[in-house]
C-alpha cells in the first residue's frame, strides 16, 4: 500500500470509519457466503455487483421475476442487548424470501445490507453467517451485500439489517386471489414464535415491567432475550416441495405470509373481492410466549391479533379435496398445519370483518371463537 493510501485510510479511521475492519469482515464471511453459491453464480464474493446466470429461463414459457425487500425491525435491538447475532440473519431471510414464495415463485438470489455504528468483523460475520445458512435452507444464492459504517448516526454497537431477493415463476402458475374459489379450505401453518413483528410492543411491555433481556424468566423458560430471539420459521422449502409435487399440482390457490398487520389483514389480501372467511381460533393454541406477554401487558390475545402472529406464520388457501394431502406433505417437512376456515361467497353480514389491507381491495376475514387452552 502506498503512503498516500495509508494516510487516506488513517484519516478515514480518525473520522470513525475503519475500512480495514470492513475488509476483515468480508474475509470472515466468505466461506459461509460461498456455500450458498451454485454454478449459476459468477464471480464469487467481493465484486461490485453479483452475477447470476439465468440461461435456464429460456425453458420457461413466460417467466415472471418476483422481488421482495424487507428488514428485521426492532428485533435487532434485543440481539444487540445480549450480544447474540447468529440468528438475526435467518429472520431477515424469512421476512424477504418467504414473501417471494407467496406468489408461487422459487427464490434465486439475495443481497443484504448492514448499517452499523462500528464494524466489528466477528459480529458482522456472525450476522452474515446466519443469512447464509437460511439462504442455503431456502435454495437462495447470497450473491452480494454491503456493510456500511455510520459513525455519529448509529451508536458504536448499533446496527440494522435489510435485504432484497429475486425469484421466478411461470406466469400461469402465479398464486393469488384470482385462483381462489368458494369452498376452498384455509390451512394455517404454525409459527416458531414472534418471528420479526411486534417487537416494539414487546420491548414496551418489558420496559413497563422493568424486565431486562438478560433476566431469567421461569414463565418464558429461559433468558428473556434468548427466548425472544427464537428465529423465524422458514416456509419456502416446504411450500416449494408441495408446489412441485405432481399429485398436488394446482392444489394451492393462494398463500399469505403473516407479518406486519397481523392475522386477518394478511389473509384478506389474498382473497377475492366478495369472498369471506371466518378463522376459527379454537383450532390452535397460541404458544406460551404470546400468553405470557399478554398477561404482562394486562391485555387479551384477541387484542394482539393485528400485531403478533399468535402462532400462525403462513396461510394456504387450497382446494378442499387436497387439504389433507397438503397438511400431510407439510408435516413431513416439519411444518405443523391445520384447517382453520373455509372460503365463502354466500351473503353474509360483514360487520367486524377486515376487508382488504395495504392497498389491496381483497376479501373479508374475521377471527371467531376462543383460542384452545
Amino acid at each position: 500500500m502506498s503512503n498516500a493510501s495509508t494516510t487516506a485510510n488513517d484519516s478515514y479511521a480518525a473520522a470513525g470509519v475503519d475500512t480495514r475492519a470492513g475488509d476483515l469482515a468480508v474475509e470472515l464471511m466468505k466461506s459461509a457466503v460461498s456455500k450458498t453459491h451454485g454454478p449459476e453464480v459468477w464471480g464469487g464474493v467481493g465484486g461490485f455487483a453479483g452475477l447470476f446466470d439465468v440461461s435456464f429461463l429460456t425453458k420457461f414459457r413466460q417467466p415472471l421475476l418476483a422481488t421482495s425487500t424487507d428488514g428485521v425491525g426492532t428485533k435487532v435491538a434485543i440481539a444487540q442487548a445480549i450480544d447474540k447475532h447468529d440468528t438475526i440473519g435467518q429472520d431477515l431471510v424469512g421476512m424477504v424470501v418467504d414473501d417471494i414464495v407467496v406468489v408461487g415463485a422459487r427464490p434465486l438470489f439475495m443481497t443484504d445490507y448492514i448499517a452499523c455504528g462500528k464494524v466489528v468483523p466477528e459480529r458482522i460475520a456472525s450476522i452474515v453467517a446466519g443469512i447464509a445458512r437460511a439462504c442455503s435452507e431456502t435454495g437462495t444464492a447470497l450473491v452480494g451485500g454491503e456493510t456500511a459504517e455510520h459513525p455519529g448516526l448509529l451508536g458504536r454497537d448499533d446496527y440494522d439489517v435489510a435485504g432484497a431477493a429475486t425469484g421466478v415463476v411461470e406466469a400461469d402458475q402465479v398464486l393469488g386471489a384470482d385462483k381462489v374459489l368458494s369452498g376452498d379450505v384455509v390451512i394455517a401453518m404454525a409459527s416458531s414464535g414472534l418471528h420479526s413483528n411486534g417487537y416494539s410492543l414487546v420491548r414496551h411491555i418489558l420496559a413497563q415491567r422493568g424486565i431486562g433481556y438478560t433476566d431469567m424468566s421461569a414463565e418464558l423458560g429461559g433468558m428473556v432475550g434468548e427466548v425472544l430471539l427464537e428465529p423465524t420459521r422458514l416456509y419456502t422449502g416446504p411450500l416449494l416441495d408441495v408446489l412441485d409435487e405432481p399429485e398436488l399440482a394446482g392444489a394451492i390457490h393462494s398463500l399469505s405470509h403473516v407479518t406486519g398487520g397481523g392475522i386477518a389483514a394478511n389473509l384478506a389480501r389474498v382473497l377475492p373481492v366478495g369472498s369471506w372467511v371466518e378463522v376459527d381460533r379454537s383450532t390452535w393454541s397460541p404458544a406460551p410466549i404470546f400468553r405470557v406477554l399478554g398477561d404482562m401487558a394486562g391485555s387479551t390475545l384477541e387484542s394482539a391479533e393485528g400485531t403478533w402472529n399468535l402462532g400462525v406464520g403462513m396461510f394456504a388457501v387450497v382446494d378442499a379435496a387436497s387439504a389433507s394431502s397438503v397438511i400431510a406433505r407439510l408435516a413431513t417437512s416439519g411444518i405443523p398445519a391445520w384447517v382453520t376456515g373455509r372460503v365463502s361467497r354466500a351473503a353474509h353480514d360483514l360487520t367486524g370483518f377486515e376487508q382488504g389491507a395495504k392497498g389491496v381491495n381483497g376479501g373479508a376475514v374475521r377471527l371467531v371463537g376462543a383460542y384452545a387452552s
